[in-house]
């Protein structure tokens, strides 16, 4: 093979390479969510939640790794209180897509985020707002 030709073979693996991390960051960052695009679909929340305080629902500063129901002080259903939960990204998103259907007999009467995408937004949002000190003091 001349010089020239393994110069141009380099050149060819070497922006087939750079396409292939490309596209595997995006998809990454696809399967993590986009905090900037959750928080605007948390503004759907707010009627009935805040992150540092109780409301009609229960505050989600502290969400992750925090059992279902264990929120001091919030009157919670006995459905979430004994769904056994410890809240993480993969119990948030089956919740979240149906809250009726993944705990049976809570008082949680919104019919869901269907979208997946939206979810995995919505979730990276309260994951970084939890580690926020100025949104969860």
């Amino acid at each position: 093979m001349s010089a020239k030709r393994r110069s141009a073979a380099a050149a060819l693996l070497a922006a087939a390479l750079a396409a292939a991390c490309a596209l595997g960051a995006a998809a990454d960052g696809a399967k993590r969510g986009d905090p900037k695009r959750g928080e605007a679909i948390y503004s759907r929340c707010l009627a009935c939640h805040a992150l540092a305080r109780d409301r009609v629902g229960p505050r989600h500063c502290g969400l992750f790794g925090r059992r279902a129901g264990s929120v001091p002080g919030f009157a919670y259903s006995a459905a979430m209180r004994s769904s056994g939960i410890v809240w993480d990204e993969a119990q948030l998103d089956r919740f979240l897509e149906n809250p009726l259907a993944a705990v049976p007999g809570t008082t949680m009467g919104y019919a869901g985020v269907k979208d997946a995408i939206e979810r995995r937004d919505l979730i990276a949002w309260l994951r970084a707002a939890g580690r926020s000190k100025a949104l969860c003091p």
